[in-house]
């Protein structure tokens, strides 16, 4: 039994990835010092021909990355902030994602990019507190949001050995989550849900570390709905036969997305649960307001973020509309 934090999580999973397969390279700044965590100990490790401290230029070692994948290697990238992601957005959608499919697969980029710090933390304001994850998932990148310890070290050992990039958000609310370990950790497949709670009245689809506030709104309003909490892990794919299946359950949807509400993974969500699934109330979604750029106050910071307020205002609202037949 031991104590796992989320970003101890991901400096395993490297470090066993690294150990395990000499293809495995890492690139970003301040790697070497390990600076956001993930990548700590891992140069005294494994050396500087495996674990490469960049300089200051995101299109210039994405570009290196994604040239040692076409080699041969499996290179993952470290972006210490989500928003670095815009800058290389052309180069991972429209070169490392197409590779493959315009090649008929004999062009491979198994590249991993691990953003440790998604989302707003305190005080970084608007540059730095995006939460990108639906444009990844929209352009059909394979899209990994953990919300815990053990599921942040088994997707991520296996986004590592995907044949295809992948995008690992790391919420930064989700990085001081310590989770009690009783069991080997093992790699989790992409494309799998977990349910973490079970219920027969609401579906709550919960992303990344907003699965934590679900889980305390579930509990406090145990007595009066049960809430099944469900965490797709990965957006892209994204597991539809694990949410119809918790539906056929439920009939009510809530969906909390701790980004934009316009073309956001709440949206997706709830037009696919509309479209094919069972449902007997109108679903709801709770996100950061159109087109927010969090501000520098913290006050105002946590304003425009999606809080259990809302979720329980939400999953009220969806039990007292009348139930129907579908």
């Amino acid at each position: 039994m031991t104590r796992l934090s989320y970003t101890k999580a991901l400096n395993r999973a490297l470090a066993d990835e690294l150990a395990a397969d000499p293809a495995v390279c890492v690139f970003g700044e301040d790697i070497g010092a390990g600076l956001a965590g993930p990548t700590l100990g891992l140069l005294d490790r494994f050396g500087p021909e495996r674990i490469v401290d960049t300089p200051l230029s995101e299109q210039a070692f994405t570009a290196m990355a994604i040239g040692a994948a076409l080699s041969g290697r499996r290179p993952v990238i470290e972006f210490q902030i989500p928003s670095l992601l815009f800058l290389v957005f052309e180069q991972l959608v429209n070169q490392a994602h197409k590779f493959s499919l315009m090649t008929g697969g004999q062009a491979g980029v198994p590249l991993t990019c691990v953003v440790p710090g998604s989302g707003s933390r305190d005080g970084w304001a608007g540059q730095h507190s995006d939460h990108p994850y639906s444009l990844f998932a929209h352009a059909g990148v394979k899209t990994v949001v953990p919300a815990t310890p053990t599921d942040a070290y088994g997707l991520l050992r296996s986004a590592v050995r995907d044949p295809d990039p992948v995008v690992v958000f790391a919420p930064a609310a989700a990085l001081p989550v310590r989770e009690t370990v009783t069991w080997a950790l093992e790699p989790i497949p992409l494309g799998s849900a977990r349910v973490h709670r079970p219920g027969t009245d609401v579906t709550l689809v919960a992303v990344g570390h907003l699965v934590h506030d679900a889980l305390a709104v579930a509990a406090e309003l145990a007595d009066e709905i049960s809430v099944e909490v469900l965490d797709p892990r990965t957006l892209h794919p994204f597991d539809w036969a694990a949410l119809a299946a918790s539906l056929e359950r439920t009939g009510r949807l809530v969906v909390v997305d701790d980004s934009n509400r316009s073309c956001g993974i709440g949206a997706e969500v709830l037009a696919t649960a509309a479209e094919e699934m069972r449902l007997i109330a109108p679903p709801r979604r709770i996100t950061r307001p159109d087109g927010a750029v969090l501000p520098f106050a913290p006050a105002l910071d946590r304003a425009l973020q999606p809080g259990r307020e809302q979720l329980r205002h939400a999953l009220r609202a969806v039990m007292k509309q009348p139930g129907t037949t579908k």
